[in-house]
């Protein structure tokens, strides 16, 4: 048996902890190619591998299905895991067939007994006897109606075609669906953000970014060895989340002994650039985690800013009764199903479930209740998430602002942002912001401003 590559032996056992142990690739992928001591060549095969093979999934298993005259619900997960990294090489990447069938024979002699590797072989080479334009002409062929016919071909689940589609409706700009799932497909640039009073964007060695005053977009190489990110005065940040950020800390000049609160904190990367910009300001920071490990990670990412800051552990639900009107900024980035961030994290188009929806829009409800509660009269709320659904945005402001009743209103973000950011983005969904992959490059990050009246 020929040895098996270190990248894609590694790309395989991600993909396994990710499908099968509900593992997070972006968290895990780094660590096990850190530990391997990979070349860069090896880590960036290693990379395209797993992102690539996670993003098409979906793709993929209508192929190894036709291929195989079987569901994949018939084959070994083990097994099923192999083909769709051997599919991936074939169909997504300029790997030579030979050498992307024989790779993954060898692969999956490690995990699969000697007649499963047997049909291992076959498939792919049944796989790699049509071209890429072929196998999607009897993909599609296969699929019925519109939205399975999208979802076939872009690799995303039915129903989050259905959500980006309305969300898009919603800013009068539906025929851009194609745009944006093209851009979920897409492995994202890797933006830097230089924390504020600790580093600067020339700094960082590579070229300013087109949305944050304060990012800088990688060229290429790991990020983690630039000296300021190894010093925690920058870290990896996409320009969506400090755009996020950004509109509430320059919202308008911070007043010295401001109390700032991120309700919902972990894993610490908007907490980080809220407490450096709240320090410049004279300004306080709560910084508030439910999870003790990840209020662990916002530790580690708070560790150099410079003092003010508070993490503290609990449900963000308990500050609208505990510490009512105490708060002159609050940052509310609710948790949500992540559909704006299925570039980076390509397994969430899977993992997540209609369902899962109205289990968080209950929670982001009561959230957004807290928020207005704890907000001090004169105040600002951003209220942000890593989903474009409308269930998750507008909807949850909009019934939360009516449920509240008079004193507090929405502040049209599209100024703020501008403002903050020194360009003409182009926002056509006020009064919230709404960034997209496809439009702005950043993750589709949502933002709404909320003021409370003065007493």
């Amino acid at each position: 048996m020929s040895p098996v590559q270190p990248a894609r032996s590694i790309a395989l056992d991600v993909i396994r902890a990710v499908e099968h142990d509900d593992a997070y690739a972006n968290l895990l992928l780094p660590q096990r190619i850190a530990r391997a001591r990979l070349s860069a060549q090896d880590a960036g095969l290693a990379t395209e591998l797993t992102y690539g093979t996670l993003r098409m999934r979906g793709y993929y298993d209508r192929v190894i299905e036709i291929a195989a005259r079987r569901g994949t619900d018939k084959i070994d997960p083990a097994v099923l895991d192999v083909l769709r990294l051997g599919t991936h090489q074939i169909l997504g990447m300029r790997v030579a067939v030979h050498a992307a069938v024989d790779e993954t024979v060898s692969l999956a002699k490690t995990v699969a007994s000697r007649s499963a590797t047997g049909f291992v072989n076959g498939v792919l080479r049944t796989i790699s006897r049509s071209t890429g334009d072929e196998w999607l002409e009897r993909v599609l062929a296969a699929t019925s109606g519109p939205d399975e016919r999208l979802a076939a071909e872009w690799s995303h689940p039915e129903w989050v075609i259905r959500a980006l589609r309305q969300s898009l409706d919603a800013e009068g700009r539906g025929d851009e669906l194609l745009a944006l799932l093209a851009a979920d497909n897409e492995a994202p640039r890797v933006s830097l953000v230089a924390l504020p009073g600790l580093a600067e964007p020339s700094e960082l060695g590579a070229p300013s970014a087109r949305l944050s005053p304060l990012a800088a977009t990688s060229t290429g190489g790991d990020p983690a060895q630039s000296r300021p990110v190894r010093e925690g005065r920058a870290r990896v940040q996409d320009e969506g989340s400090q755009i996020a950020a950004l509109a509430l800390s320059r919202f308008r000049d911070a007043r010295p002994g401001e109390r700032w609160l991120d309700m919902c904190a972990g894993p610490g990367g908007k907490a980080a650039l809220l407490g450096a910009e709240a320090a410049r300001g004279g300004a306080t920071l709560i910084a508030n985690e439910l999870v003790p490990a990840r209020a662990g990670l916002v530790r580690q990412a708070l560790a150099t800013v410079p003092g003010g800051v508070t993490v503290v552990e609990g449900d963000a639900r308990r500050f609208g009764a505990d510490e009512p009107a105490a708060f002159d900024r609050i940052l509310l980035d609710a948790p949500c199903t992540g559909l704006g961030a299925l570039r980076r994290r390509p397994e969430a188009r899977w993992r997540k479930q209609p369902r899962d929806v109205g289990e968080l829009t209950g929670l982001q409800a009561e959230l957004f209740a807290s928020a207005l509660d704890a907000l001090a009269p004169g105040g600002v709320l951003a209220y942000v998430t890593c989903s474009p659904h409308v269930a998750e945005t507008r909807a949850i402001v909009e019934t939360g602002l009516r449920r509240h009743g008079e004193g507090v209103r929405l502040v049209d973000a599209a100024p703020v942002v501008r403002r903050v950011s020194g360009h003409d983005v182009d926002l056509p969904s006020a009064p919230y912001v709404q960034l997209w992959p496809h439009r702005q490059g950043t993750d589709a990050m949502f933002v709404a401003l909320v003021t409370k009246d003065e007493a």
